[in-house]
């Protein structure tokens, strides 16, 4: 093991992690992955509601390409209904089994060695 540190050298914490224990550090990596969705389906809605705006804006008489634009909005419109629909279910199942609404939003997992 020694000759391996000296082949590769020392190992260090990035600054992230040196605060955290091994216990919370699976919990961490689970909120930050459910904050990341949450805002990735955010910032692609907002991204497909622009483009089918546009798609619709420049569709002009053309009865196929406005149904379609109109397909799209209606689509991106469901698609963060059902995302937000999910985090509000979840908070509330959270409420309902642990009593507190963001225990399975920001989870604290144990170690799994």
């Amino acid at each position: 093991m020694n000759h391996l540190a000296q082949v590769f050298g020392s190992i260090v914490a990035p600054d992230a992690v040196t605060g955290l224990s091994p216990d919370t550090l699976p919990g961490k990596l689970v909120q930050r992955a459910i904050s990341i969705f949450i805002i990735g389906a955010g910032i692609y809605s907002l991204f497909n509601l622009i483009f089918a705006g546009y798609e619709f804006i420049s569709a002009g008489d053309d009865a196929k390409k406005v149904a379609s634009a109109w397909a799209k909005i209606y689509q991106t419109i469901v698609g963060l209904t059902v995302a937000l629909g999910a985090v509000a279910l979840l908070a509330i199942f959270s409420k309902l089994l642990t009593g507190s609404y963001d225990t399975l939003l920001k989870p604290s997992l144990p170690n799994l060695r």
